[in-house]
């Protein structure tokens, strides 16, 4: 048999306090004296009540949950943003629930929906591309969003990501000045903006040398698809450096290179990725790379986002934060080259 559940009235009796006091206790925000506070939760914890949050959103018409959305967490950049980004949330009084969506837009609008039947405060996507028409369903239904690690061309959504341009261009002037000529470039997926301006910014910076790429493949952002680009380019006439467009993708290479083709890095070929994951500085990796700057990128995420619920926001924002390279033993390092973290 199931007990009855206890009710703030009966925390209130127990406290010897007004019913209106033990919702100020248990509302964030709200004001309350120390000793009131006290009273509250010892009757609570003597009777075994939890409050209900629900009815308080109905009462409110603020839940104080933020949807996070989420494409695929193989990448090991996704896992430890998603915990900062929700440690951060937690710490403003915010709860979050994560729901896992498609990587195309085509398929997400099913998922946003689901999210907005929730009655969430505001929508954090990250990894997902979304379309100009569910941002203004999020608009109709006063629900802000932000892209977190993902942008898009026009100007409704406000999007926090590295500066992946010039990441690009940082990679392309390392291997330039290592004396690389016959470099290689492994994509990841192409509807991402991560992977368009990372491409962008590294050929745009080998362009200006008058240098063009030597190999193109396609691994969108997962291993075993990298795995068979690392084979196709290498089959015939193999570039001497390749940059690929993040360091999930990175591994995989390296593994083919040295385990099945049997090459040397770096003294056969180079290797750089982008993220810097922790797996990275492993010495089975050791991989140079461009860092994403994940404590910036979240801290602005959730500013913009907070700022857009209570009010206090300026309008949709794009914000790119600029990282450094990383430079380990996977790539050739240039003679006199500084680090820059």
């Amino acid at each position: 048999m199931n007990n009855p559940r206890i009710t703030s009235a009966e925390v209130a009796k127990r406290a010897g306090v007004s019913q209106s006091a033990v919702s100020r206790v248990f509302t964030p925000g709200a004001s309350a004296s120390k000793k009131t506070v006290e009273k509250v939760h010892q009757a609570a914890a003597e009777l075994g009540y939890r409050p209900n949050s629900l009815a308080r959103a109905m009462v409110s018409g603020r839940s104080r949950i933020i949807g996070l959305v989420v494409a695929y967490l193989e990448n090991h950049f996704y896992p430890e943003a998603l915990e900062k980004l929700s440690n951060a949330l937690q710490e403003r009084g915010y709860h979050v629930l994560v729901f896992m969506a498609p990587m195309t837009a085509s398929n997400i609008d099913d998922v946003i929906e689901e999210i907005l039947d929730y009655q969430v405060d505001g929508i954090i996507a990250a990894s997902v591309a979304m379309s100009s028409e569910l941002s203004d369903r999020c608009q109709a239904a006063g629900v802000p969003m932000i892209l977190f690690n993902r942008s898009q061309d026009g100007p409704e959504m406000s999007a926090v990501t590295s500066d992946n341009i010039a990441g690009g261009r940082k990679v392309a002037e390392f291997l330039l000045a290592s004396g690389h000529k016959k470099i290689g470039y492994i994509a990841g997926w192409e509807g991402a903006s991560t992977q368009r301006d990372r491409e962008a910014g590294f050929t745009q910076c080998l362009a200006e040398t008058g240098i063009t790429l030597h190999a193109r493949e396609v691994g969108d952002f997962k291993m075993e698809k990298a795995a068979e680009a690392t084979r196709r380019m290498f089959a015939t006439d193999p570039p001497d450096a390749v940059f690929v467009a993040n360091d999930h993708m990175a591994f995989a290479v390296m593994d083919v290179l040295r385990f099945e083709l049997g090459l040397l890095i770096p003294k056969d070929v180079s290797v750089v990725g982008y993220d810097d994951v922790p797996t990275t500085s492993w010495p089975a990796y050791n991989l140079t790379t461009v860092r994403q700057p994940a404590n910036r990128m979240v801290a602005e995420t959730v500013n913009l986002l907070l700022n857009e619920i209570e009010g206090n926001g300026a309008g949709p924002r794009k914000i790119a934060i600029d990282g450094p390279l990383i430079i380990r033993g996977s790539a050739r390092i240039p003679q006199g080259f500084t680090p820059e973290g």
